[in-house]
């Protein structure tokens, strides 16, 4: 397997998706008059991306395994608040499903990242 030197955290793929992951839920809770929920929802995707972020810039693999591992959790957090959104009727099956898998998807990434580091 080859090794990619990634040079900028815009390079990671885990931090590209959890941008889009952010995104989407910025747009799908914008208008939500939850505040307190919609709030914290906002800032577990925010975490996911901002942890991959300063972790990187942070240079060391030790440090940034502890970051992986904070954005790890808070993409568990996304996902747990998503069942929250689907069970008080804020988003759509296929909204929940989709955001779901995408969190999923991020936290897998980050976990081969992590296993990665400790080689």
């Amino acid at each position: 397997m080859q090794n990619i030197k990634i040079e900028k955290f815009e390079d990671i793929i885990a931090w590209q998706k959890s941008r889009m992951l952010t995104l989407d839920i910025y747009n799908i809770f914008k208008l939500n008059r939850d505040f307190s929920f919609r709030d914290q929802i906002q800032r577990a995707a925010v975490s996911v991306m901002n942890n991959i972020a300063e972790g990187f810039e942070r240079k060391g693999d030790k440090e940034f395994k502890h970051f992986l591992f904070i954005a790890k959790g808070s993409c568990g957090e996304v996902r747990s608040m998503l069942y929250l959104s689907l069970d008080l009727g804020y988003i759509k099956e296929e909204e929940f499903t989709r955001l779901y898998n995408l969190s999923f998807e991020i936290s897998k990434m980050l976990s081969g990242f992590i296993k990665k580091l400790d080689q």
